[in-house]
């Protein structure tokens, strides 16, 4: 997945991104090392933050 490199692009730290879904730091630590499945619901809101689509998340699509 690309959470990380997403992450990274818009300067923002993994507790930024775990505050705005509501999880603990580590927790949203683990999605990003593949650790833990990424709930729907925090998929959606995570393409709501990034501007792009789930697609380019999951890897299915090359275009943001």
């Amino acid at each position: 997945m690309r959470i990380r490199d997403l992450r990274e692009d818009c300067d923002m730290t993994q507790k930024e991104v775990a505050s705005y879904l509501n999880i603990k730091q580590n927790t949203y630590s683990q999605y990003e090392t593949g650790q833990r499945q990424l709930p729907i619901e925090h998929l959606i809101a995570l393409a709501k933050l990034y501007n792009t689509s789930t697609d380019y998340i999951l890897g299915l699509t090359d275009k943001k």
